[in-house]
């Protein structure tokens, strides 16, 4: 495989959390790919080297971004085993001195179990090595060169679930690590909203900045920050910099590709940068975005994480019951609030006052406003006695939720 041409497309699966299928459809198309293509779980597009380092610098809901390097027919380990070593040109990806791990989902005959499998890509690139060199390249879990993904299933349109329809995938993670992870977040409350489906929940609201914004069970303020970010062009794959201006680039394991071109990388990190501002797209200010946490501890976590993502000066961040919270006066806004439904305040009767006592506030303070609540409990939501007018199923950490959209009249 010859390295690749900066302007020759490549072929990107974006991992994103279940139910941000299309607003991640979304999202990528508007940061330039193409034929862009909602999946399970996932966004298939195409893109070049330019567009594949500003999908990790901008984009805010995915997880991952692979590309592939190659997908060939797999009916058995065999397959596998010789389809790996011609997937690429190994000598250019993988020298022995480069260290590497590999991640596998998905099944084939004979490769039921993802770690089984991830052990033959392993071996495959290993026998190589040892043939070309004699010496094989270690493994590293922690902080690879290398970061190799197979999935192994079924291809798209394909018929049947074996047989001549089975294939595997080969491609290299851009990131290395999740990139939900944007390290503005070293402090974090219990049961913490994973910061690119909070980025997904707000774009799934449609707030674009000009109308306040609050959250009355803020916790450590995930909610808050990514809309704040996201209002003020804070790009996802930049550390925040402070109260004015983002930082420096995240590393990303793309950066230690053999095709990697650190002139076109740092126009994207420029252009991702120069996207930060103090007010909307428009030059309208922020308007007010509020939050409120009865404990202490937590609120001071919400206050750094703020801090830290460059949009501190943006968020009024409160102590107080969410029961006594007031909206910020002038126009009406958005209510976003993720309650608990676990055991952040108890079980039974604390939750369902909990949600009661939240209802009838929304509906005796906040009339006119919108309520966006995370159910991961009918039960509990049913205690806030008012219809949501829409119902989309998410998943927050492997619990099956739903981001309800109440009228607040």
């Amino acid at each position: 495989m010859e390295t690749p041409h900066p302007d020759r497309p490549l072929d990107v699966i974006a991992v994103v959390p279940p139910g941000l299928e299309e607003a991640s459809a979304i999202e990528l198309a508007a940061l330039g790919a193409e034929a862009v293509q909602p999946l399970r779980r996932a966004v298939a597009c195409r893109t070049d080297l330019a567009g594949f380092y500003r999908l990790h610098l901008q984009a805010r809901l995915p997880f991952r971004f692979l590309r592939e390097l190659a997908r060939f027919p797999c009916r058995g380990r065999e397959d596998l085993h010789a389809g790996v070593q011609r997937s690429a040109d190994w000598q250019h990806w993988l020298p022995p001195e480069r260290s590497f791990k590999v991640e596998a989902s998905g099944s084939a005959p004979g490769l039921s179990h993802s770690h089984y499998s991830a052990l033959q890509v392993k071996n495959a690139l290993v026998d190589l090595q040892r043939q070309h060199w004699g010496q094989r390249s270690s493994i590293d879990l922690d902080d690879p060169d290398l970061v190799l993904h197979l999935h192994l299933g079924t291809p798209r349109g394909g018929g049947g679930p074996w047989g001549a329809a089975a294939e595997a995938v080969l491609s290299l993670d851009g990131g290395g690590a999740s990139l939900h992870r944007r390290g503005y977040r070293a402090a974090m409350g219990l049961a913490p909203l994973k910061e690119n489906l909070a980025a997904g929940l707000i774009a799934l609201t449609g707030w674009d900045g000009s109308v306040p914004l609050a959250d009355p069970l803020c916790g450590s303020g995930t909610l808050l920050i990514e809309a704040a970010c996201m209002a003020l062009g804070r790009s996802a794959g930049l550390e925040g910099g402070g109260a004015n201006r983002p930082g420096r680039a995240r590393s990303f394991a793309l950066q230690r590709w053999p095709d990697f071109d650190p002139i076109l990388w740092q126009q994207e990190v420029e252009a991702a940068t120069a996207l930060a501002r103090d007010g909307l797209a428009d030059g309208r200010p922020l308007a007010p975005i509020v939050g409120m946490e009865a404990e202490a501890a937590v609120l001071e976590q919400a206050r750094a994480n703020a801090a830290a993502a460059g949009v501190g000066p943006w968020l009024d961040l409160r102590q107080g019951d969410c029961r006594n919270f007031e909206p910020p006066s002038g126009a009406a806004g958005l209510l976003v609030c993720n309650p608990p439904y676990g055991e952040r305040l108890g079980d039974g009767e604390d939750l369902e006052a909990l949600y009661s006592d939240l209802g009838r506030m929304a509906k005796e303070r906040c009339s006119g406003w919108t309520l966006w609540l995370l159910s991961g409990n009918p039960e509990l939501t049913g205690a806030l006695r008012m219809k949501a007018s829409r119902r989309i199923p998410v998943s927050n950490g492997g619990i099956d939720c739903r981001w309800l959209k109440y009228e607040l009249r």
